[in-house]
């Protein structure tokens, strides 16, 4: 299994021979600055016969540069009141794969500062990055000649110190994006639970993350009886028996905070008894991606170990199956915490499989320096109706608002383009999981789709912290424990495509790169 980042080198040398072609990402030719004068003149020279330059990526002849040839990708205007940081990762994206089409094995990114974008030619060397993953199945299929599209991506800066920098981060962030992807965006059986906790070991064999598997029934049902119920079909396939694959890192010197992450591992979705029809099924392998982003996160944090840091995550591996032993709506099940909830859709079996874990880690908590909560998931299809397909929705608990932390991983957000909304949990959400009868303590969901729900994406968050115990640590009470919740459903990335790797760079930038 490889498992390598693409291999990445920097040079100030435009004319270095070792490449065999420049993407040159920029808004316009003419602000180029006077290190990338030697590009203005072919690029002008073109213009004059193309008035169309800014608009569409070109590949243009230009002799004594490396391979004789350069693409020039444009961002387009990045100042009006909308633009942000990922103009510069869309046009890298554009750019590399022109070169790719044009044979480039060996392409030199130039992506200059920007005075309004610090960290712009980061952002464009993460977009190219993004162009150039190649899929853990066609990597293992042997398919191709190598397990890399190319065989170094250049980049290009003025400076060393600037270079190493970019190099080093370009590394450590893209290490994070590509256990994501994999296990993200690899096909269910590929990614059956049992394959993901092999790939995890592996991933952090030799590394400062510690883990460790649980996968014996009994101990499931006991600890985490929630998750049972959704594992109880496909526990009798033995490929499909679910797995919770738990991770810890312990930075040096004092810790002054700890982090302490759920996520949504899905391997299928079939919606169980409460079954997707209609042809919305397809896709559903992608259900993994909240976990996906605990291993990526991690995995950056073994790359740059921080100090001073925590992280303490579980990725909650299970397939919703449909069959003679699934689990189905009017069912009770007493979670971890106690709680009586009444199952009412078994197509929400993203907070079923959380809930359990999430009470184990309120329960661990209270004894850790400066806790922050979080679950992480693909959870609604109300994510991608209320703020469309590319963006993240994080809503805080009281503890956590209190102390401005969706307002944080916002700004974090806007940093490298990895984007947020916030949401509110009001007191409609809780209301609308109390139980209806004296049988339950909560209702798990109504019988209807979340995007068919108002506030489909809000009121989960408020069934995680009722059904878990975490209303127990609010605002009100003598141990307040910060929790989020966050929804990638619409941010995780289209399929058929590649995922994204969202929230894990935000997660990145607020809590190890703080100075970017």
């Amino acid at each position: 299994m490889c498992t390598s980042v693409q291999p990445i080198q920097w040079t100030s040398d435009l004319r270095n021979q070792n490449f065999d072609g420049i993407v040159l990402v920029t808004q316009s030719h003419e602000s180029l600055p006077s290190e990338l004068e030697s590009l203005k003149a072919p690029l002008q020279d073109y213009s004059a016969v193309d008035s169309g330059l800014g608009e569409q990526v070109v590949v243009i002849k230009v002799p004594g540069l490396p391979g004789n040839r350069l693409v020039f990708a444009s961002t387009g205007p990045v100042n009006r009141d909308y633009d942000d940081i990922r103009r510069f990762s869309d046009a890298a994206v554009n750019g590399i794969q022109r070169a790719l089409k044009a044979g480039m094995q060996r392409p030199l990114l130039v992506c200059p500062p920007h005075a309004d974008y610090k960290n712009n030619t980061l952002v464009a060397a993460l977009g190219a990055l993004h162009a150039l993953y190649m899929p853990l199945e066609v990597r293992e299929s042997n398919v191709k000649k190598n397990d890399h599209k190319v065989c170094v991506l250049g980049l290009w800066a003025a400076e060393e110190a600037r270079g190493t920098k970019l190099v080093e981060l370009a590394n450590a962030l893209e290490s994070g994006r590509l256990a994501y992807r994999d296990i993200g965006g690899s096909d269910p059986e590929r990614m059956a639970a049992p394959r993901v906790a092999d790939y995890v070991q592996e991933l952090f064999k030799d590394s400062p993350v510690n883990v460790e598997v649980v996968s014996d029934l009994k101990t499931l049902e006991k600890e985490y009886p929630c998750l049972a119920a959704v594992n109880r079909c496909a526990n009798s396939v033995p490929r499909h028996q679910a797995r919770v694959i738990k991770l810890q890192y312990c930075g040096e010197g004092s810790i002054e905070k700890t982090l302490m992450l759920v996520g949504k591992g899905i391997t299928y979705d079939t919606g169980g008894a409460d079954i997707k029809a209609g042809g919305v099924m397809a896709g559903m392998h992608r259900d993994k991606c909240g976990a996906a982003a605990v291993a990526g996160f991690f995995q950056i944090v073994a790359q740059l170990k921080p100090q001073h840091l925590k992280v303490v995550g579980v990725m909650a591996m299970v397939r919703n199956s449909v069959g003679a032993d699934c689990y189905v709506a009017d069912e009770l099940v007493v979670s971890r915490a106690g709680r009586r909830v009444r199952v009412g859709n078994t197509d929400a079996e993203g907070r079923m499989v959380m809930v359990d874990l999430l009470c184990e880690m309120r329960e661990k908590a209270v004894n850790e320096v400066s806790p922050q909560l979080f679950t992480i998931a693909t959870l609604t299809g109300h994510a991608i109706r209320a703020m469309g397909p590319n963006y993240s929705i994080i809503m805080d608990n009281g503890p956590a608002h209190r102390s401005g932390n969706a307002a944080q991983w916002q700004k974090a957000g806007e940093v490298l383009g990895d984007l947020f909304e916030v949401s509110t949990i009001r007191r409609e959400d809780y209301e609308f999981h109390k139980g209806q009868s004296e049988y339950e303590d909560i209702l798990q969901c109504n019988n209807l789709p979340s995007s068919a729900t108002p506030r489909g994406h809000q009121t989960p968050a408020a069934f995680l912290i009722m059904a878990s115990g975490l209303d127990k640590h609010g605002v009100d009470s003598e141990a307040p424990l910060p929790y989020s919740h966050v929804d990638i459903a619409g941010s995780s990335g289209p399929f058929p495509g590649v995922p994204t790797g969202a929230p894990i760079i935000t997660m990145a930038t607020n809590y190890i790169l703080s100075d970017l």
